[in-house]
């Protein structure tokens, strides 16, 4: 009897395997479902785009990681739904870091005029589902990223989108397209996080090799948001519930008699 009971162990413990496994795997989504998914979670998230500026600090490193080779803080300002401009305020260290950011944020411009051009929709780019993953605390599809046109605004690498919310927390790859002689390997990590009630990008990190110089990374960090609050009262009505839920019902402090408030980017980031 004893025998017989062994015999099937092995059996059983491929019984409850398979059933595991079936059971995960029947709560994912589609890749087809997750794609559509993305696209309500950036329409949703665009209703609620308001007029905002936010002071960015960009530093740009050479070889030597722990040797600043040029600092620069630049304002932005956005107003929905396309217009953007930018100022740099302050700049140190070699000339290359200004040069590098002033057309950073000039391509950022020209981006905001047709933002729809380098959404990461279907319109874009090809999707594969890749895994699962929890990224900081926080349950991701990893999606593989393929442009569907060599375009230097396209990145050609991973995507990571939030299970819940279906919004995009980070993307890592390179440029479709080379955006310069000058400049060779560039890759590019981008990461997003709450702001206000908008789910925007906050930081940047790109590295690459730069002609006769070697390789140089720039980093950049949104440090404050002055956000107007203009239309927030409409922002609620169209944004999902598992969106909603996850926006802070106090993300900054007011200011007296004044119609911006004020967020650091310390505060909201995921």
């Amino acid at each position: 009897m004893r025998q017989g009971t062994l015999w099937m162990l092995p059996c059983l413990v491929i019984v409850l395997t398979c059933d595991v496994w079936a059971q995960t795997g029947s709560t994912l989504p589609t890749l087809e479902t997750i794609i559509s998914r993305m696209a309500q979670a950036r329409a949703e998230n665009q209703a609620c785009f308001r007029p905002y500026s936010v002071t960015r600090d960009y530093k740009l490193f050479g070889k030597d990681r722990e040797k600043i080779k040029s600092q620069v803080v630049a304002d932005i300002a956005f107003i929905p739904p396309d217009a953007k401009k930018f100022a740099i305020q302050q700049a140190s260290g070699t000339g290359l870091g200004k040069t590098i950011v002033r057309r950073t944020l000039a391509s950022e411009v020209d981006i905001a005029k047709d933002h729809g051009s380098t959404d990461f929709s279907a319109d874009n780019y090809d999707f594969r589902f890749i895994r699962e993953e929890n990224l900081s605390d926080q349950r991701c599809y990893v999606l593989e990223l393929r442009p569907r046109r060599k375009d230097k605004s396209l990145l050609r690498g991973d995507i990571w989108i939030d299970a819940t919310t279906y919004l995009v927390h980070r993307v890592r790859g390179e440029p479709a397209k080379s955006p310069s002689w000058w400049l060779r390997g560039v890759r590019i990590t981008l990461r997003y996080g709450d702001v206000g009630g908008m789910w925007l990008q906050t930081d940047l990190e790109a590295t690459a090799t730069v002609r006769i110089l070697g390789p140089h990374t720039l980093v950049s960090r949104d440090v404050e948001y002055r956000i107007s609050e203009l239309v927030v009262a409409a922002c609620p009505k169209q944004v999902s519930k598992a969106y909603a839920s996850r926006i802070p019902s106090a993300p900054f402090d007011q200011s007296d008699g004044s119609e911006q408030k004020t967020t650091s980017s310390n505060a909201s980031g995921r």
